[in-house]
């Protein structure tokens, strides 16, 4: 059986101690990064492209570093001091920590709809995702037969009502 190039990227990604190498330089790099990174190309060539990224314009790839651990819980309409049985702490939230790094991702490019993400390392402090963004109203997504249904305006802001496929399983829908 012959293997294709991004099933050889795949392997290589899964079990290599030399990529173990390359990606601690990068966490320390990625760490000093704000929490949404614009960048150039994917990391993890094989996996982008099976979620439907191409290279070529309209397409736009970013980085999000998402905190580990629990989510905290703001203390609201209170003055004065917290109640004392009012838990701010160790809430488990409802959308994963993919959905949350989608959603940071939309709300920096306003005009950008996300297609879907992928986790592309973690450390002691971080997740790492890397997010995939269309523009809808760039002639190439336009024209292309196989992504231009994400210009059609049911498909506005879908991140945010929970249509991308990560989305979908942290609400328990596959």
């Amino acid at each position: 059986m012959v293997k294709g190039a991004y099933q050889y990227i795949r392997e290589t990604w899964r079990k290599s101690e030399e990529l173990d190498e390359i990606l601690k330089k990068r966490l320390i790099e990625w760490r000093k990064q704000h929490t949404v990174e614009r960048i150039e190309k994917p990391t993890r060539l094989d996996r982008a492209r099976a979620l439907g990224y191409k290279a070529k314009q309209g397409f736009v790839l970013a980085r999000v570093k998402i905190r580990k651990g629990g989510r905290r819980r703001k203390l609201r309409g209170r003055k004065g001091r917290k109640p004392s049985k009012a838990g701010l702490v160790h809430f488990t939230s409802k959308l994963s920590k993919q959905t949350i790094a989608e959603i940071k991702a939309a709300r920096k490019f306003k005009n950008l709809e996300v297609l879907a993400s992928y986790p592309v390392a973690e450390n002691g402090t971080h997740h790492y995702f890397e997010v995939l963004l269309v523009d809808p109203h760039h002639p190439n997504i336009i024209n292309d037969p196989k992504i231009n249904w994400i210009c059609q305006p049911q498909h506005r802001k879908r991140v945010l009502r929970g249509l991308t496929s990560s989305a979908k399983k942290s609400r328990g829908l596959r």
